[in-house]
């Protein structure tokens, strides 16, 4: 796998931090260990995209309101959808 940013082949899975608006954009959250590539030569710390639709989708599907500030990215996929499906994804 390559970095998305430099081009660089060393690039490791590993889990970070990210910072999330909620759809609403009322707030931001912490979501704890998700899923991130990191760029030894670069710096770079990013997500794929699959994994930015997943929280997208479920941020989509969920009553945000009763969201704490952190969740892990865990937590934040197990809690239940009102939707089977983001309607607003083409």
């Amino acid at each position: 796998m390559r970095c998305e940013w430099c081009g660089e082949a060393e690039v490791t899975n590993e889990k970070g931090n990210v910072y999330w608006e909620l759809p609403d954009g009322t707030r931001a959250i912490t979501i704890e260990q998700v899923p991130v590539l990191n760029c030894k030569k670069c710096g770079m710390e990013y997500q794929e995209e699959n994994v930015i639709n997943e929280i997208e989708d479920q941020l989509m599907l969920i009553d945000t309101k009763k969201l704490n500030d952190r969740l892990t990215y865990e937590e934040l996929l197990k809690i239940p959808k009102f939707l089977k499906k983001n309607y607003f994804r083409f």
